[in-house]
């Protein structure tokens, strides 16, 4: 299936209102990467896409409706009307990793439900940007899920291609490899890895950008006691806490709103962060 755009593609030189609409959970979201001035103190690369998109073609705005932890249908549920209503002429979504992680949800069942979505959100018209999943390397037990993972990456690629979307094809990236691209949980990015997935997904949009990925120099080898107090570590700030929730049946975006749940015109200079200063300075005069 194939089909025609009724808005403009990203790049093209039109006068109409751009607007870009990201979706889905934490890896949207951009938990992993730290920033106290910006909503829920973090960045991510979707705040990074927007803005050079805005540096690029001026006018752009933004609104970044991803909330950590979301199922698909969730997504659904919380986020594709809003979207909607929007009449966006780009959309990011990535869903479908916490679902993947639910040993006791069927692929075909996770893959039905991304395909009605998509669908939805090709109805658009809009420039429509999907991304396949990582095989994370630094959980100890994430082998267990590669499976899964790689069938769930061989249905966004055929969905892709059915609904004529563009793929970001996150499994192929080798730079992900190097742990310094994951935060401290070994789930999500860090800022590094936020920041090599915005110059990434700029490329495919064929948008000039300056973003230059972090060149590292090789990790030092650890020693066993090393790498077992890491590990200790790990399961204590990280795996505990999770289990937790589990265990009671809540997660992290029970009460986490949405960064940007308004478009916002984004600032070709100073992007988010001056319009975050600027918002400020406006509430104390």
């Amino acid at each position: 299936m194939t089909r025609t755009p009724a808005t403009p593609r990203v790049g093209e030189d039109v006068t109409s209102a751009r607007l870009f609409v990201a979706l889905g959970d934490s890896f949207t979201e951009g938990v992993g990467d730290p920033d106290a001035r910006l909503p829920n103190g973090v960045r991510g690369w979707a705040d990074r896409v927007a803005e050079k998109l805005a540096k690029a073609e001026p006018g752009w705005r933004y609104a970044n409706l991803a909330v950590r932890s979301k199922r698909i249908r969730e997504v659904v549920t919380d986020q594709l009307d809003a979207a909607l209503r929007l009449h966006p002429t780009l959309i990011t979504l990535y869903a479908g990793g916490n679902d993947v992680l639910d040993p006791g949800t069927e692929i075909r069942s996770i893959l039905e439900d991304y395909e009605r979505l998509v669908k939805a959100l090709s109805e658009t018209g809009a420039t429509l940007l999907l991304f396949t999943g990582y095989d994370v390397p630094l959980y100890p037990v994430v082998w267990l899920f590669r499976r899964r993972n790689h069938a769930y990456n061989e249905g966004v690629r055929r969905i892709a291609q059915k609904y004529g979307a563009t793929l970001v094809d996150y499994w192929t990236f080798d730079g992900y490899q190097d742990r310094r691209m994951w935060s401290a949980d070994r789930l999500h990015l860090s800022k590094f890895g936020h920041k090599l997935l915005a110059a990434r997904v700029l490329d495919v949009l064929a948008v000039r950008h300056s973003i230059t990925p972090k060149q590292f120099d090789a990790l030092e080898s650890r020693s066993t006691s090393r790498w077992l107090a890491d590990q200790g570590q790990w399961v204590h700030d990280w795996v505990v806490p999770l289990l937790h929730r589990k265990i009671r049946r809540v997660t992290l975006g029970d009460w986490t709103e949405p960064r940007w749940p308004h478009p916002v015109e984004v600032p070709p200079k100073g992007g988010l962060r001056r319009l975050m200063r600027e918002r400020a300075e406006g509430t104390r005069e």
